[in-house]
C-alpha cells in the first residue's frame, strides 16, 4: 500500500503525521519504507537523528527522491515493502503530483484556520486531476492541529465534508507539545514517555481508519 501525506499548504502538520504514521506501521511489524519527497526534508532529518538515538535504528527505511523520480524510484521499491509513505510536503509540486500518480491513499491534514481551509478547493482541484491517470486514487482529510476550544474545528469539519473528492475522518489530532516533544528525540507520540494519553489516543484513531480494512470500506465501499 502507498499512503501519500500532502496538501498545498504548509504548517499542517504533514511530516509529523507521516513519521508517526511510519513508526506504528514498524511497530506493527511492517516492513515500511518513508520517503521524503519535500525539499525541507524534515523527515529525512528526523529519521537521522532516530537512528543516532536508537541502537536498533529507526525500524524503517527512508530514502529522499524529488521530481519524477519520485513515481519511478517508489515503483522500483515499493515491492519490496508492505507499506510505502510518503511525505511530499505543503506545495503543488511535481513530486507531489509524482506521488498521486501511483498512491492508494492521499492523506491531506488541515489546521482549522481560514487561510488553510482556503486551500481545500486547490486540493480537491489537485484530486480530480489525479484520479484522470490514477482513478482508484482514494483522498482522505481530516484536521490536524485543533484548537481545544471554539467554534473553528466544527466549521473546517463541515467545509470538509462539504468535498465530494474527498472522504472526511472524525478523527482529529489536536494542537498537543506531546509531538513536538517526540519529534525532538527521534520518536513516535506512541513511544515517548511518559506517554500523552490524548496524543497517543487520536494518532492511534487516525491509523486505524487508515489501515483497519474493515473500518475504512465501511467508510468506502471501495475499500482500500
Amino acid at each position: 500500500m502507498i499512503t501519500v501525506v500532502g496538501g498545498t499548504k504548509g504548517g499542517s502538520g504533514k511530516s509529523t503525521v507521516a513519521t508517526n504514521l511510519a513508526i506504528m506501521l514498524a511497530g506493527a511489524g511492517r516492513d515500511v519504507l518513508l520517503v521524503d519527497a519535500d525539499d525541507q526534508e524534515t523527515s529525512t532529518d528526523f529519521t537521522n537523528l532516530r537512528e543516532a538515538n536508537r541502537p536498533g535504528g529507526a525500524g524503517y527505511t527512508c530514502v529522499a527522491l524529488t521530481g519524477a523520480a519520485v513515481r519511478t524510484g517508489v515503483q522500483r521499491l515499493a515491492p519490496k515493502h508492505e507499506h510505502v509513505v510518503i511525505d511530499t510536503g505543503g506545495r503543488d509540486t511535481i513530486s507531489q503530483r509524482a506521488a498521486l500518480s501511483i498512491c492508494d491513499i492521499y492523506l491531506v491534514p488541515f489546521a482549522p484556520r481560514s487561510f488553510d481551509v482556503w486551500t481545500l478547493d486547490k486540493v480537491a482541484e489537485l484530486v480530480e486531476e489525479a484520479r484522470t491517470i490514477n482513478p482508484d486514487l482514494k483522498a482522505f482529510a481530516f484536521i490536524n492541529r485543533a484548537d481545544p476550544r471554539g467554534s473553528e474545528n466544527a466549521e473546517a469539519a463541515e467545509m470538509l465534508k462539504s468535498k465530494p473528492a474527498f472522504t472526511f475522518i472524525p478523527t482529529t489530532l489536536g494542537t498537543r507539545k506531546a509531538f513536538g516533544a517526540a519529534a525532538a528525540t527521534g520518536l513516535g507520540v506512541v513511544e515517548l514517555r511518559p506517554q500523552d494519553p490524548k496524543a497517543t489516543e487520536e494518532i492511534q484513531a487516525l491509523y486505524g481508519y487508515l489501515f483497519d480494512t474493515a473500518k475504512t470500506s465501511s467508510t468506502n465501499p471501495a475499500g482500500v
